[in-house]
């Protein structure tokens, strides 16, 4: 465990040799296996860093790399206080399980990356590689840092490595337009995770997560009665933060556009690393949103709202990733939903389950993607499991994990959540409300998801042809200039992460088994009781929320997700397989809420109508100021200087120079007329002294 710096460390390393010297000198093949063995060390020192924590009583470990910030003496809500920061890295239960799932996710992305990649130019997929480790490195860096100040840049770096990797086509105006958008969206929630990191030292004098969990518990509790007190701004401000980097309402719109990258940054994004790590944060801060219950009472109707409501665009989708993009938004805000009713385990393990199966699905549609030769609208797929049935079936495996249908890993940690929303007694809205939107978004998200395998994979091929005789010549290549044969299967790079992720979507969630089973399952919550550490403060016990349910109206509840899970799935086999006319009867029919929700609800448009050209116009307001007020000023000033300095000059050439001139000049003027008395001659000088002498004595005579 000494090592954890090493974790972070070697992806770092490998960013750096392929982005100084990859790019000039290495091969194709060569700056992907740097890459991915870099993955694979960091990998491999976070399971023997995992295994170590297990056997250590305490289950946390702190190691300090160097001392970053020396003191210095700032102002506390207990008057002068001193803010030190060290680099140091914190190994407990939740950054473990994040360790494994960044490292592990990861490696599998980036082995894949070197047969999705291949096409691109030699510089270019050393430059891919650089980013990919970079982007881990962050990533990594933001799961154990110790402190807030840690964990921020972290939380920096993964946002610029987005905005690197979403662009990375960047001669593709849409792209560059795309990674433009997640920077800055990414940037308004980070105004607010800024503040909170401002008021939490400002509040406790330290940015180190355990001293601040340590003092916020012996605060009191923020209830309604009580009133909105300091830690309900500070969680507030941090919820802010984690809007705009786990995409949620109103923050969300910079993910779907996040498609423009590389199918694998899609993966990476959104399944192992950027937005999970708001779900991430607010988990390290259980014990301080625990004292804020009027703030976890907001972020669950967020979360809740932002799953319905990107489930709902997601119904009429028709490029594929883009589906994909908006499940992973009302997955996140399923997330939300847990940590907003006080299941930080079961948000938790929803994020560890969710990063398999949406890996699985990024990648699998990557697949579909490399094997279509680049087309991503499923209305040109169709009947593709005949030509590459190992997508097909990896691809299928995850829809029926985030379908949540039992056994697969995805039916264990919704279940879980919708249980405990069950439970929960709303704040502001009324008990069992936010139950019953969680239960319809996975209806929802079950439909969606068995529309995108059903057109993809099933009934008709409606792509374009191939071959000699195919009449759409256009596609006869492949975009690189090599021959295009018709949809076939992605090569093993591909395939074999395919395959692990898919044994993941199956088992992973039998670590979170229900106490509902219990009689026949012995393990059961045992990811929950070994996160349970994370979530309270040091030396303290958690206050567990009572299961105030019989087994019967547990078993129920579960068998009625799963048969809501199932009916979505039945109507969307009845309606695109099936009978695929009815679903274009059904978008005719329901023309305008259709077309609301395929131009998702104009969200775009107003943040267009209203933020962007507000900006834009306040921009253009501040510049036409700046330019004839404050320039103005400034031009007016310079040129008041320059024709005063032109007075001035003639007032010093004509007036002052003048008449030191003129004083001169009668000087010089009337020197003549003393130099003619300046004779040289004795007896003239002897005549006008005698002179002198009678005119003082008759002076002298006539005045007496």
């Amino acid at each position: 465990m000494e090592s954890i710096w090493l974790i972070p460390l070697l992806p770092g390393i490998g960013a750096a040799i392929n982005g100084l010297v990859g790019i000039r000198f290495f091969g194709k093949r060569l700056a992907g296996v740097l890459a991915s063995f870099m993955m694979g060390w960091a990998l491999w020192l976070s399971l023997v860093a995992f295994w170590e924590l297990l056997g250590d009583e305490d289950r946390f470990h702190q190691v300090t790399v160097a001392s970053w910030i020396p003191p210095i003496p700032l102002d506390t809500v207990d008057g002068i206080g001193s803010f030190s920061v060290d680099w140091s890295f914190t190994l407990d239960p939740l950054s473990a399980m994040m360790l494994l799932i960044v490292t592990g996710i990861g490696f599998l992305i980036h082995i894949y990356s070197i047969g999705y990649i291949e096409h691109e130019p030699r510089g270019g997929v050393a430059r891919f590689f650089c980013y990919l480790n970079l982007f881990c490195f962050f990533m990594l860096t933001l799961v154990l840092g110790s402190n807030f100040l840690v964990m921020f840049v972290g939380w920096e770096g993964v946002g610029l490595c987005s905005y690197l990797l979403i662009g990375y086509w960047y001669q593709k105006k849409s792209a560059s337009d795309a990674g433009k958008k997640a920077f800055i969206v990414n940037r308004i929630g980070d105004w607010g995770f800024v503040l909170g990191v401002f008021l939490v030292f400002f509040t406790f004098g330290t940015l180190d997560f355990r001293a601040v969990a340590e003092a916020a518990s012996h605060m009191p509790v923020e209830t309604a009665a009580v009133g909105f007190g300091v830690i309900s701004a500070i969680c507030l401000f941090l919820f802010i933060g984690a809007t705009g980097k786990s995409a949620q309402i109103p923050l969300y719109v910079w993910l779907p556009d996040a498609m423009e990258g590389p199918t694998p940054v899609s993966a990476l994004i959104h399944a192992a690393t950027m937005v999970t790590a708001g779900v991430y944060m607010v988990c390290r801060n259980a014990v301080l949103f625990t004292h804020a219950p009027m703030v976890m009472e907001v972020v669950a109707i967020v979360g809740v709202l932002t799953a319905l409501v990107a489930a709902t665009i997601g119904l009429v989708q028709t490029d594929i990733k883009r589906v994909l993009a908006y499940s992973t938004v009302s997955q996140l805000g399923y997330m939300f939903l847990a940590t907003g009713v006080g299941a930080f385990g079961a948000a938790a393990f929803h994020l560890m389950t969710h990063a398999f199966f949406k890996a699985l699905l990024f990648l699998g549609s990557g697949s579909v993607i490399h094997g279509m030769n680049e087309e991503q609208d499923m209305r040109r797929m169709g009947g593709l499991r005949q030509y590459m049935p190992v997508t097909a079936l990896t691809m299928a495996i995850g829809a029926v994990a985030i379908a949540g249908i039992p056994p697969f890993s995805g039916f264990f940690s919704k279940d879980e959540i919708l249980f405990r929303t069950y439970l929960h007694h709303g704040v502001f809205v009324p008990d069992k409300v936010l139950w019953g939107l969680g239960v319809v978004t996975a209806m929802l998200t079950a439909f969606y998801m068995f529309r995108l395998i059903n057109m993809t994979f099933f009934g008709a091929y409606r792509g374009p042809a191939w071959g000699h005789g195919a009449e759409d010549h256009g596609h006869d290549e492949d975009g690189h200039g090599h021959a295009w044969h018709g949809p076939h299967e992605s090569p093993r790079w591909m395939t074999i992460p395919l395959v692990v992720l898919a044994v993941g979507a199956m088992l992973a969630g039998f670590v979170g088994v229900p106490i509902a089973f219990e009689a026949v399952w012995p393990w059961t919550a045992t990811i929950e009781h070994f996160l349970h550490p994370s979530f309270v403060a040091e030396g303290a016990h958690a206050a567990e929320e009572a299961h105030h349910m019989s087994l019967l109206g547990e078993l129920g509840l579960m068998a009625f997700s799963v048969l809501i899970a199932l009916g979505g799935i039945w109507f969307a086999y009845r309606n695109y397989v099936e009978r695929p006319e009815a679903a274009e009867r059904l978008a005719e029919s329901l023309a305008g809420p259709h077309r609301v929700l395929t131009n998702k609800y104009y969200v775009d448009e107003l943040y267009d109508a209203t933020v962007v050209r507000g900006t834009m116009g306040s921009a253009g307001g501040l510049w036409t100021v700046d330019r004839q007020v404050v320039d103005g000023a400034v031009n007016g000033t310079g040129w008041t200087t320059i024709a005063a300095s032109w007075v001035s000059h003639v007032l010093d050439k004509y007036v002052v120079d003048g008449l030191v001139n003129l004083t001169a000049w009668l000087c010089g003027e009337a020197s003549y007329a003393f130099r003619r008395a300046q004779t040289g001659l004795i007896q003239n000088y002897a005549f006008v002294t005698l002179l002198g002498v009678f005119a003082f004595v008759t002076w002298f005579l006539v005045a007496r």
